[in-house]
């Protein structure tokens, strides 16, 4: 305990101590010497060397999002440092656990615009729950253990540590008796129990429920729970595309996934929903649509960890601060008995038969719900019908979307069971977030098989990830490119909104089979219906990393689809007949 260390081996000892497993990273000079120390720690810290910083940064919020645990990203000064700010700024949206380790020029020379000097704290304080410049050794020890701290509770979200190089180099005895001093950031667990008697009061007054899930009851490993909630209020629940997985959708209760792209049934349900419970969700814009036509007639429960999120868009009549886990839980101890929870019961049942008739009418005139058997094109939706029931078939799989047509397709045709087997960017929306994500789950998961699906856009942002994969070792990642030679998302709207001026969308790109075997991954490539099930039974059977270029009709659109702003009643369900 009293032997003296660098500034650089106390940094790699505080990771060791936080239980930090594998880092993601580039190393450069204003870094190099706790690159230098990582060297001694090389048993117990395992490094990922990344192609660019923002692939290093999405790989430790894949490895995040699929464990619950918190990432750990590095970066050089400078350009290495702002490469990092893209996956930063996910992380905040995203609220996942992450904690950003950059290096500084020398204290001596800060300010005088040294060589790659930037001002990284500066640049990230909009976008991380907190961050440090550390310029002297002795506050490595006590800034390591609030950054996991801060980063890993309350609402979790990233931490940025920026530490000179001085300091990195500076030697110390030191002093692990730390003790966490953080005035002010006392995140609140419980819940108020007259706040959550209030809830319960509203809902056993209702006659037309919603439980609306978010996020955040996955991050609380509440699943049990809500189940449990679910099934003693028979009330029908909702998931929001970060909610997938939360509550299976197998389940009698569930009944799909709401906003932008979601399913007209569930849309309207809501807006004539007289008591919404919203547990662990934020009322995003891409689920409310215009804030003040959202759900007129319902009176809202919102529960979230972040009071900073209750009421900020959309009125709130019981606000209820606390972990989504523990104020379940606390719902259910306060609940009335079976007995006097018969007429909820039966109001619920009655508007369940409602909302499934409102299903029948609209789901099944979706173009995309049962394709014709022509194995002569290959329609997107071909694709997902083959890869949900082939991944179900195998199980223990997880699935990371980038962002756009692909993502909310396997939001939507791809059955969801489970917690943290769902990954995508949602906030921040970011293209090129899926390949180093699906790298991240596939080192934490090693086990399961991991599927990232791209569209060729995103796949072209970081697709040089492909080599990190194969020189790790990482042969559990199965890559599928629907591949329609646009910027899909954004054509749709050029085609739907702007009399299909297609500005700045047509897309070229390499032959991706041929580039992933130049990387040393399988390629294939798909241009039919009748070689897809083949294609995806081929990739599971192949003992290593597999990139599939599905090669699919280039104009076809995501519906429904509810207009920028616009309410969330208002759906668009086909292409305008022209």
């Amino acid at each position: 305990m009293s032997e003296e260390k660098t500034g650089a081996q106390i940094m790699c000892e505080a990771l060791i101590r936080e239980g930090v497993e594998v880092m993601f990273g580039i190393p450069g000079g204003a870094i190099m010497p706790f690159y230098f120390a990582m060297w001694e720690y090389r048993d117990q810290l395992r490094h990922v060397l990344c192609r660019h910083e923002q692939g290093a940064g999405h790989a430790a919020e894949g490895y995040a999002r699929s464990t619950g645990k918190v990432g750990v990203c590095i970066g050089t000064s400078g350009p290495g440092a702002t490469n990092l700010v893209t996956p930063i700024a996910d992380a905040m949206m995203d609220s996942t656990p992450l904690v950003a380790i950059t290096g500084q020029v020398s204290s001596a020379v800060l300010g005088k615009d040294a060589f790659q000097e930037t001002d990284i704290t500066g640049i990230t304080m909009p976008i991380t729950k907190h961050n440090y410049l550390v310029k002297r050794i002795e506050d490595l020890p006590w800034v390591f253990k609030e950054a996991f701290h801060i980063a890993s509770t309350g609402r979790p979200g990233p931490v940025l540590i920026d530490i000179t190089k001085d300091a990195q180099q500076a030697r110390m005895v030191p002093d692990w008796d730390v003790k966490l001093n953080l005035p002010g950031y006392k995140p609140n667990y419980q819940g108020n129990r007259k706040q959550v008697r209030e809830a319960i009061r509203l809902l056993m007054s209702a006659c037309k429920p919603l439980i609306m899930v978010g996020n955040g009851v996955i991050m609380s490993g509440a699943t049990e729970e809500l189940r449990a909630l679910a099934e003693r209020t028979g009330i029908p629940v909702i998931t929001t595309l970060h909610g997938i997985g939360a509550f299976p959708e197998d389940h009698p209760l569930s009944i799909g996934m709401p906003g932008m792209h979601g399913w007209v049934h569930v849309n309207r349900a809501i807006q004539e929903c007289d008591v919404l419970l919203n547990i662990g969700g934020r009322f995003d814009d891409r689920v409310t649509g215009k804030a003040s036509t959202f759900a007129p007639n319902a009176r809202v429960i919102h529960i979230d960890i972040d009071p900073s999120e209750i009421g900020k868009n959309v009125k709130v009549t019981v606000p209820i601060v606390g972990d989504a886990r523990m104020v379940i839980s606390a719902l259910l101890e306060e609940m009335p008995d079976r007995s006097e929870l018969a007429t909820l019961h039966s109001h619920a049942s009655d508007w369940m038969e409602h909302i499934r008739e409102m299903q029948a009418t609209h789901q099944h005139k979706q173009q995309y719900i049962a394709r014709p058997d022509v194995p002569m094109y290959l329609p997107p939706h071909d694709v997902y019908a083959a890869l949900t029931r082939i991944v179900n078939q195998h199980g223990n799989y997880r699935i990371v979307t980038d962002v756009g047509q692909h993502q909310m397709w396997a939001a939507q045709l791809i059955d969801w069971h489970r917690p943290r087997t769902h990954i995508t960017s949602g906030g921040a929306g970011t293209m090129g977030f899926a390949v180093p994500a699906a790298m991240g789950a596939a080192i934490a998961h090693p086990d399961e098989t991991i599927w990232a699906i791209c569209g060729d856009g995103g796949f072209q942002m970081t697709n040089q990830e492909l080599a990190t994969i194969v020189q790790e070792g990482i042969k559990n990642v199965k890559v599928a490119i629907i591949n329609n030679g646009y910027l899909g998302m954004v054509r749709q709207w050029q085609e739907l909104f702007e009399n299909k001026r297609y500005s700045g969308t047509p897309l070229s790109g390499p032959d991706f089979a041929r580039l992933a075997e130049a990387y040393g991954v399988r390629g294939i490539t798909v241009e039919h219906t009748d070689e897809v099930a083949d294609a995806i039974n081929t990739a599971y059977e192949y003992d290593g990393s597999v990139v599939i270029d599905f090669r699919v009709e280039r104009e076809v659109n995501v519906f429904p689809m509810v207009p920028q702003g616009k309410s969330i009643g208002d759906m668009i369900t086909e292409s305008p007949i022209v």
